[in-house]
């Protein structure tokens, strides 16, 4: 079909000057279109990426990979079961907890919270909260103390702060059934901060012995586990489990905050849609401007027919010149795009914005990973459609009648 008389004379129409202005002026506007909408998908779906890993790994630095847990009843030989995982693929590291939710209260405030008793020496196994501590450290829990450690917002809310006495209430049973509370103090030895409002504001750490003796409990509830990757993890931990006689129940990360992963491939593939009408406008501009150039053109297409053009051929030309111009706005749009989407914190920097203010966002710059699966898809888009807006003028082309051209001419 794409003859090579065919292509140079489709290059030389797209190359030539003497078009109408209007003409050349759709011309251009739809080559920009085509560049700028590919330029803005490809930002915008890196900074969702950027996002979305950023929330990952927020959502995972106190909530580890998976889950182990025999359906809330107490794991009375947890120890043994942390050495037969040892070994197991992938795995980086396995620590106990145990929660419990309660009343914090420092008079006259109080906040409901999650109490967590945890491992201080296995902890930073699986989670990165030894590494968000703004104040102690997490070795200063120890069994029998009564110390705890705060969310930074949570202890904003209790209005308390390091070496301050906070009192926990728990439901407990009294005589004949009844429901009575249970109150406990303890001592605030340190405050953390992972930058999740969900962790920060309701989260608290206690030692593993004493969230064994707050509930009335033996062991902890679950064994949480962390890999070397995060994405292979359902997986991963479904084989370690099978390590354990019993075996216990898995619960990944992915089921665990399910609503907000989801949440964003909707945002992400919305948002895909939209951004991809920018594009379709630029291919209708494409569509739109050969029709005029094969209206503006009858006269050199009827001669080509009489000098021995196929309709194929006249199908090639048209469709040369369309797809030109599709090629080029969509290899300035790759360039500027992956460009933009490389260096949006240094724009950031460069320009002195700051659209994500620090004193109201717990992510200060925008972050920003650009896949190349990404960038493969939306050119690949781009030069469909440019290719499917050629089709109609290019056959338009083909039905000019070469006798009828010429009668006036």
């Amino acid at each position: 079909m794409f003859q090579p008389v065919a292509v140079f004379v489709g290059l030389r129409y797209s190359l030539a000057r003497e078009h109408g202005f209007f003409v050349s002026f759709i011309t251009w506007v739809s080559l920009l279109g085509v560049a700028v909408g590919v330029a803005i998908l490809i930002v915008v779906l890196s900074v969702m990426n950027g996002l979305g890993n950023e929330l990952r790994d927020r959502l995972l630095s106190t909530s580890a990979h998976a889950t182990l847990s025999a359906d809330g009843a107490p794991i009375a030989d947890w120890q043994s079961d942390i050495a037969k995982l040892k070994g197991a693929s992938g795995l980086i590291g396995a620590a106990p907890f145990l929660d419990t939710d309660a009343m914090l209260t420092h008079q006259p405030d109080m906040s409901g919270a999650i109490i967590r008793g945890i491992d201080p020496q296995l902890e930073p196994t699986v989670s990165n909260i030894a590494d968000s501590m703004r104040e102690g450290k997490l070795t200063d829990l120890q069994p029998g103390m009564n110390r705890m450690i705060l969310g930074r917002m949570l202890a904003y809310q209790l209005e308390v702060g390091v070496g301050d006495t906070v009192t926990v209430l728990t439901p407990g049973v009294g005589g004949r059934g009844a429901v009575v509370p249970v109150l406990r103090q303890f001592q605030v030895v340190g405050i953390f901060e992972v930058g999740l409002q969900e962790n920060d504001s309701v989260l608290a750490l206690i030692d593993l012995g004493d969230a064994e003796e707050l509930r009335g409990l033996a062991g902890p509830t679950g064994i949480r586990l962390k890999f070397n990757d995060v994405l292979k993890a359902p997986e991963l931990a479904r084989a370690a489990a099978m390590r354990l006689t019993p075996r216990l129940g898995v619960r990944d990360w992915t089921q665990e905050n399910a609503a907000y992963f989801r949440a964003i491939r909707i945002e992400k593939s919305m948002m895909t849609l939209i951004l991809m009408l920018i594009v379709a406008v630029a291919v209708f501009n494409i569509a739109a401007g050969l029709v005029m150039v094969v209206s503006d053109k009858r006269t050199d297409i009827a001669i080509l027919r009489t000098l021995g053009l196929s309709p194929r051929g006249v199908i090639a030309v048209f469709v040369t010149q369309g797809v030109l111009i599709g090629w080029i706005g969509t290899a300035i749009g790759v360039a500027a795009g992956v460009a933009i989407a490389l260096n949006v914190p240094w724009l950031e920097q460069a320009l002195d914005l700051h659209i994500m203010d620090p004193d109201v966002y717990y992510i200060a710059t925008i972050p920003s990973e650009t896949r190349p699966g990404d960038v493969i898809g939306i050119a690949l888009a781009a030069l469909i459609l440019t290719f499917v807006a050629t089709i109609y003028p290019a056959l338009q082309a083909a039905k000019t009648q070469p006798a009828e051209a010429l009668r006036y001419e």
